[in-house]
């Protein structure tokens, strides 16, 4: 890859700002004079996320994970050193400049995602041109999206809404007149290629034909899919002619179930009063936005996933469910709820408390965002809409009817995690189901029992290999380390790491581990008197393991009122771990007379002597 100067790294670091870079993917509150949320890097309902503006770091106080904006984007965008560099250039408007005789990166040299990161972008400029232009396709399309679908034509600028022309091949030229790889032309999705056959304009088969295009984002606004409405323009020969709607397939930058349709424009507008607002399909959010309901997502289909709940998660816990009041609408809500109450989302039902069948997309064309209003009033709660749902009238159900019903219940409950939230809807669903909540509350122990017993008798299966945490690993295994002392020293006081290196013998350092292998690389920069600083330490750092140590051990300060009595501390537990198996040794070889001769006996009694001398003296840093 080629090599950014390092001048250009540390201007990126000082004009690009942490809590920006961090708030495209986690919802960040103000917390003193850092910032506070729910870590990306790992599921949790208590947020252990710290985000510090004045030094340019994030840690996780509940994984571990931390590091600078460099390491924040490649392990959310999955990109590597250079990429992530680029990434934030680009965004940011920062020029990035590479050192010289190594030029800018190839397109060989391009990852894979981001080629078709790039391909998407251009794509999607294309179908929405092809929308706007004054052409028989642009002026239908036009006419079908204001007049039949009734969305104006600022909601189409908004979201880039597109066409695709129903025999057009423009696309692909554009693409490859880009010089895009074969790889990436292969598996953007966009086209149908034949397998061994040449990459050429003619091998380049439009997926998408005579549709209304609507760009699929992910949560960090990038386009990643496509969701391709028909149209009286698509032609007969296409292969998905009778689908009313297609979709992107599955691609290298997208995977349906973990993506979540207006997630990168609405969880900016979530809050206190403000919850997600889950509706059926892309349109009905481009509906819920065009009157004014702003926190509006879909999911791609009907099918909700534990990882777009979880996603939701990070940024709010308030989930309004509004699907079609159609029976399809009212099993996917079904399907949502266990889900939900598993991911901690406190959900409600909106239009449940109705019999009315209500069409989110009909209901706000016609009464706008007071229609909001009306279904909100008509809301139920997650156990009251599974109680309307399994038992619609309680008051004539039988015994039996209601025992059935409340073994439901109880299954559903039991995927909420909290004992808190569990007793809360048990006293609901008792109320709803007109039954004492003594009783209600017997026959959920012992379903949780037997839930339990199952549980624990199950095989369980092999675990796959984890995904190492970078950051995991060497804080653990270090932290109490004498070596991790130091580093953390002479990363805070700076001053202490010239009469360090001068005081401590490299060859005392424990090099197995990743603080003892950078204190020994430091001390030799300190020694050679080509310090950088604490804050221009990149070419130091050879692994992710040591940037995410360095980026820990810089979030906090330490509190030590006396930095050279921690660091002659460590000075002498590092002596005596190196010295004292070395007296043991010698004791037992002069005790068992296994010295080969005299001499020999002789040589080690000094050396003993001397080793003696050491420890009564031990190591410290020469006074200031």
């Amino acid at each position: 890859m080629p090599a950014i100067k390092p001048t250009c790294l540390r201007d990126l670091k000082l004009r690009v700002n942490i809590v920006d870079v961090v708030g495209r993917v986690a919802t960040l509150r103000k917390a003193g004079s850092r910032f506070k949320g729910l870590c990306p890097f790992h599921n949790e309902k208590s947020p252990s996320f710290h985000v510090d503006p004045d030094k340019g770091f994030f840690k996780c106080f509940g994984c571990g994970k931390a590091g600078d904006i460099i390491s924040f984007v490649r392990e959310t965008e999955q990109l590597n050193f250079t990429e992530a560099i680029e990434a934030l250039g680009q965004r940011f408007g920062v020029p990035i400049e590479y050192e010289a005789g190594s030029g800018g990166p190839s397109r060989e040299e391009r990852s894979l995602r981001q080629e078709i990161f790039d391909i998407h972008e251009t794509a999607a400029e294309h179908f929405h041109q092809t929308f706007r232009a004054a052409s028989v396709t642009g002026d239908w399309m036009r006419a079908y999206w204001t007049g039949k679908r009734r969305f104006s034509m600022e909601l189409s600028e908004e979201f880039k809404i597109g066409a695709s022309e129903p025999t057009d091949s423009s696309l692909g030229a554009a693409l490859l007149k880009k010089k895009h790889s074969e790889e990436a032309l292969r598996q953007c999705g966009l086209f149908f290629v034949r397998e061994g056959a040449l990459l050429g304009l003619n091998s380049l088969k439009p997926r998408f034909r005579g549709r209304l295009m609507i760009p699929i984002r992910d949560h960090q606004g990038r386009v990643v899919a496509f969701t391709a409405r028909q149209t009286d323009l698509t032609p007969e020969d296409d292969p998905a002619r009778e689908a009313k709607y297609v979709n992107s397939p599955e691609t290298p930058i997208f995977t349906k179930g973990n993506l979540l349709f207006n997630l990168d424009r609405a969880r900016s507008q979530v809050g206190e009063g403000k919850p997600f607002v889950l509706v059926e399909g892309q349109l009905d959010a481009l509906r819920s936005w065009s009157v004014g309901l702003k926190t509006a997502i879909a999911p791609q289909g009907t099918s909700i996933t534990e990882g777009q709940l979880n996603l939701l998660r990070r940024y709010h816990t308030q989930v309004e469910c509004f699907f079609d009041g159609d029976s399809a609408g009212q099993k996917a809500a079904l399907r949502f709820l266990p889900m939900a109450l598993k991911a901690g989302l406190e959900v409600r039902f909106l239009g449940g408390a109705t019999d009315t069948k209500i069409d989110p997309d009909l209901l706000f064309l016609e009464r706008g965002l007071a229609g909001y209003d009306q279904v909100s009033q008509a809301s139920l709660s997650a156990m009251g809409f599974a109680c309307r749902a399994f038992l619609p009238s309680p008051e004539t159900a039988t015994p039996e009817q209601k025992a059935r019903v409340a073994a439901e219940l109880h299954a559903l409950i039991l995927n909420a995690e909290s004992e808190i939230a569990r007793s809360q809807f048990l006293a609901e669903a008792a109320g709803l189901l007109r039954l004492p909540l003594s009783a209600v509350q017997k026959d959920f122990d012992q379903q949780r029992l037997r839930h339990d017993r199952q549980q624990s008798v199950r095989p369980v299966a092999a675990p796959s290999t984890p995904v190492p945490l970078a950051s995991a690993a060497p804080l653990i295994a270090t932290k109490d380390t004498p070596e991790h002392h130091l580093l953390s020293l002479i990363l805070h006081f700076e001053a202490l790491g010239s009469p360090l290196s001068r005081t401590l013998p490299h060859g005392w350092i424990d090099l197995s581990h990743s603080a003892g292998a950078l204190l020994n690389r430091f001390l030799a920069e300190f020694e050679q008197d080509a310090w950088p600083g604490r804050n221009h330490l990149d070419g130091l750092l050879e692994t992710e393991a040591e940037r995410t140590l360095v980026a820990s051990l810089l979030f906090e300060t330490p509190q030590i009122d006396d930095p050279s009595k921690v660091g002659n501390e460590a000075l002498r537990l590092i002596q005596s771990r190196s010295l004292v198996p070395r007296v043991r040794q010698i004791e037992l070889a002069l005790a068992n007379g296994s010295a080969d001769s005299d001499f020999d006996a002789n040589s080690l009694f000094k050396e003993l002597l001397d080793i003696k001398r050491q420890l009564r003296a031990p190591l410290r840093l020469p006074a200031a």
